[in-house]
């Protein structure tokens, strides 16, 4: 199966991804990027009637702020993890989430999902689901830390759409806005039985997983990058 995988910025990335059964889009950015979006949905050929799916790795307005929209424009469902689904129906960004740093806190509440942004996700994905059956040789992995419900979806060639688990806006991959670091590490422990290949981050470029394995450590006291 042939597999195309285009970024596309903004602010946040979201990930078009086209295969012969047609396209997949992967988060949808910031609601006050939708032009830019939109330009690039239609010079990729992506239009209403073959994308196939929008997968949410996690509820930030960032992520999810097109997702109404083009469920409405496009007629495709839009998948995600059931915990995220309370964020994005209320628009709240600290909905969910357990113990979100200061600046997160601060910050959080000016970047709502407006009204007309809200939404109900169409399809649950929990973890280790194949999405096969919607024509993308992939699955999703419930990869939780940054929130509760953020998941990550694999495919069978090693390319793995992170959302915001992991960075790379510097020099070296990296994170932020940890709401829970137990579960963050259990996560990346988890990453480790799968081959992945080729990070895909929420912000920031692809980068090998191995470059981010190699130089991270962690022990009770902190998390080290580099």
């Amino acid at each position: 199966m042939t597999v195309e995988i285009k970024t596309i910025d903004l602010g946040a990335n979201a990930y078009l991804i086209k295969t012969d059964a047609g396209y997949f889009l992967i988060d949808t950015g910031i609601s006050n990027q939708r032009g830019d979006l939109e330009k690039e949905l239609v010079a990729a050929g992506c239009k209403p009637g073959n994308l196939k799916l929008i997968i949410l790795t996690h509820g930030d307005s960032d992520h999810a702020g097109n997702c109404a929209y083009l469920h409405q424009k496009y007629a495709a469902s839009i998948a995600a993890h059931r915990s995220e689904s309370n964020m994005v129906e209320r628009g709240d960004m600290l909905a969910g989430r357990k113990n979100p740093p200061l600046l997160a806190r601060i910050i959080f509440p000016f970047f709502r999902l407006s009204a007309s942004a809200r939404f109900k996700p169409d399809i649950f994905v929990e973890d280790g689901a194949s999405l096969s059956d919607y024509g993308l040789d992939a699955r999703v992995l419930h990869l939780p830390g940054h929130t509760q419900g953020s998941i990550g979806i694999l495919t069978a060639a090693g390319d793995l759409f992170c959302g915001d688990l992991l960075i790379n806006v510097s020099d070296k991959p990296s994170t932020r806005f940890i709401d829970d670091w137990t579960a963050f590490d259990a996560s990346i422990g988890k990453l480790k039985r799968y081959n992945v290949i080729t990070v895909y981050p929420g912000h920031g470029k692809p980068f090998p997983m191995e470059l981010f394995t190699k130089n991270y450590r962690k022990n009770s006291q902190e998390h080290k990058f580099g």
